[in-house]
């Protein structure tokens, strides 16, 4: 099993920037190793993020256990604030 981000390095908004730095710092803070998977390299990968998800218009960062779809920021978020983190990312 491997946690999977979901991100792009090719965006003008400062919001998605914001939020992919924010689930990366704290993944790192609790020593939970994951995947960086870049949609800007092609239509293809954010397809596969987009099917994966569940969701035509879903935008980075969406996070993955394996192919098991996890959430978006928001959700992550309320995981953080719930100190439901490995719940969220189904590592517990």
């Amino acid at each position: 099993m491997g946690v999977k981000l979901y991100y792009t390095t090719v965006t003008a908004s400062r919001e998605v920037k914001s939020q992919q730095a924010e689930i990366m710092r704290i993944l790192e803070s609790k020593s939970i190793q994951y995947e960086l998977i870049d949609i800007s390299v092609g239509g293809a990968v954010r397809e596969e993020m987009r099917c994966k998800a569940g969701k035509p218009t879903a935008v980075p960062p969406q996070i993955f256990n394996d192919d098991q779809y996890c959430g978006d920021y928001q959700v992550f978020s309320e995981a953080v604030e719930d100190d439901a983190v490995e719940q969220f990312l189904k590592l517990a």
